[in-house]
């Protein structure tokens, strides 16, 4: 089990959405789970899901994402598997506020900014300091390490009541455009994922209905989303995806 890579992905929340989806594929790839998220009680059991047969899986619960408790989360997944590498990071967390510019709080601004931006850098700093540690692998792309964010259809354009959410945003899309680009020729894949339609989560599923979240053409799967984070995660070093754009067949855009 020790010798197994390792996945971490920040944003978990009750596993029933992009993240959970992703731990699971991961496990089941090949990988030992690491799951960072604000829902404590949650992501220990869902750890204890994921670990069957081979596969190992463990919780790092953090208070808030800051630059600090994403750097302490990271320590503690190194500790916690000393003889294993990050192979794969993936950050999908966020947090978003939709309305009118002139009744956004300052509050909001700092918890957005806090999680969509300032959280993120540490996770990237971890996830490449991580990276740029270990050998090319092979196996996987002929990398040293593939670093996945996920944004949203305010990553690309703002609307009426995005003013901060899609700040935030865009100032991620960039994030992992200069990533990119700037370790790109140390063999480190960095790739942003778009997401422009209804995710079906718990959540979704209650307020629109499961009828909508049963209709592949209108929402989108969260295990369809995975299966595009592990072929990013796969991809060869000649032929590399930096940002990915997927929404269901019927999505308006």
């Amino acid at each position: 089990m020790s010798a197994r890579p390792i996945f971490v992905v920040a944003g978990v929340g009750n596993s029933s959405g992009n993240g959970g989806a992703s731990a699971r594929l991961f496990a089941k790839a090949g990988y030992n789970v690491a799951l960072i998220s604000r829902e404590g009680a949650n992501i220990h059991k869902f750890a204890a899901e994921l670990k069957t047969g081979d596969t190992d899986a463990a919780a790092f619960p953090i208070s808030a994402y800051n630059y600090k408790e994403v750097q302490t989360a990271f320590r503690a997944v190194r500790a916690h598997w000393p003889n294993s590498e990050i192979r794969v990071a993936l950050y999908n967390a966020g947090i978003g506020v939709w309305k009118p510019f002139l009744q956004t709080t300052e509050d909001e601004v700092d918890l957005i900014t806090n999680t969509n931006v300032k959280a993120a850098f540490a996770f990237a700093h971890e996830a490449i300091s991580a990276f740029k540690a270990q050998t090319i692998d092979e196996e996987r792309g002929g990398k040293r390490g593939t670093l996945i964010f996920t944004g949203a259809t305010a990553s690309m354009r703002g609307n009426t009541t995005t003013a901060i959410f899609s700040a935030t945003k865009f100032g991620l899309r960039s994030l992992s455009q200069s990533l990119n680009k700037e370790f790109g020729k140390e063999n480190i894949h960095v790739a942003h994922v778009v997401i422009d339609g209804g995710i079906a989560t718990d959540a979704t599923r209650a307020r629109i209905g499961e009828e909508w979240a049963a209709n592949r053409d209108r929402a989108i799967s969260p295990e369809s989303l995975a299966k595009s984070h592990l072929y990013l995660a796969n991809q060869d070093r000649s032929a590399w995806t930096w940002e990915l754009d997927l929404r269901p067949a019927h999505e308006k855009w």
